[in-house]
């Protein structure tokens, strides 16, 4: 489940993945980053989805791996310019996993992992995850672990009220009709991390 930070069912995984950063701000933050145009970028456990048809859009050629649970990425030895890894596994002992990166990563290479920030209206719909606050500390994995952080703010766009009050009820309940009970206009804020990091010299 690359593409999307929550997965429904019912066709509201669908639903979601339209309203979700519709100004594309995350796909050009990666760039930004990378970046990603002309470039070989390995999407881990993405489906064929929006994600890789935005940074297909912006000249990248997007190849999918898989991981097998582990750290294992089905990828070959320095076969990527960047990895693009979205709403990731990887929150504890990063070592394995970045081992393996570093692996799949040419020298140069860009690592991007995109996370959940908090500190927004989405956080209110989803209670108190443990990745809000934790990740992005100074003392938490990826800081620690050589990364650098950008937090993007995107939003949850509807196309009225009414759709957005239909959408928050079905998908979240009773938190999703006291989150829509107060909205006044048809969006909700949303904020993301890319914690991203360099692997080795460019030759």
């Amino acid at each position: 489940m690359a593409d999307l930070p929550i997965e429904f069912g019912d066709g509201l995984t669908e639903r979601l993945a339209r309203i979700l950063d519709v100004e594309a701000k995350i796909p050009r933050t990666f760039d930004a980053l990378g970046p990603v145009g002309g470039r070989d970028v390995v999407l881990l456990d993405g489906a064929e989805g929006i994600r890789a048809r935005q940074l297909t859009e912006l000249g990248a050629r997007v190849t999918f791996a898989a991981t097998d649970g582990s750290s294992r990425i089905g990828a070959p030895d320095a076969s990527a310019d960047v990895i693009a890894d979205l709403w990731a596994a990887f929150r504890g002992d990063l070592a394995p996993a970045l081992s393996e990166m570093g692996r799949v990563l040419r020298p140069g290479g860009r690592l991007l992992i995109l996370h959940d920030y908090g500190r927004d209206d989405v956080s209110r719909l989803r209670g108190d995850l443990p990745d809000y606050g934790l990740l992005s500390r100074r003392d938490g994995p990826y800081l620690q672990g050589g990364f650098k952080v950008r937090v993007v703010h995107c939003f949850w766009t509807f196309e009225s009220i009414d759709e957005a009050r239909a959408f928050l009820e079905e998908a979240f309940g009773a938190v999703g009709c006291d989150v829509a009970a107060g909205m006044k206009r048809p969006r909700l804020t949303y904020n993301v991390a890319v914690y991203h990091k360099t692997f080795g010299a460019a030759t």
